[in-house]
């Protein structure tokens, strides 16, 4: 069964997708910026830059390093970044809901090899 993806892209050109989603869960789950992104398999600039990407686009920051000065590796979530991802996730999931019929179809249409080029 083929995967919805759901890119959401705001007018300012602020954006939150698959990869942003799964970097904030992996530093949800470790703590740590970069054992997030070895955790799904990015560079710890990539998910640096994400980070820094959605910290800069909202009014709220979405992630923020530890409180303690001897922590030198570390981010956490903020309750704002919590949510957003979680609203995230209930978009993807109502998403994928209200086209499995469709998908379905596609699926039973698709071809199983690609088409040779000419």
């Amino acid at each position: 069964m083929p995967k919805v993806k759901l890119s959401i892209v705001f007018e300012t050109g602020a954006r939150i997708g698959p990869e942003h989603a799964a970097l904030l869960e992996s530093v949800r789950e470790v703590g740590s910026i970069s054992a997030a992104a070895r955790a799904i398999g990015i560079p710890y600039k990539r998910a640096w830059m994400l980070l820094d990407s959605l910290n800069r686009a909202f009014k709220e920051p979405w992630s923020r390093p530890p409180r303690a000065a001897h922590a030198a590796a570390g981010a956490t979530l903020t309750p704002f970044g919590a949510d957003v991802l979680e609203r995230y996730r209930r978009m993807l999931a109502a998403t994928e809901a209200a086209t499995v019929d469709d998908l379905a179809l596609l699926t039973r249409a698709v071809l199983t090899k690609p088409v040779p080029k000419p």
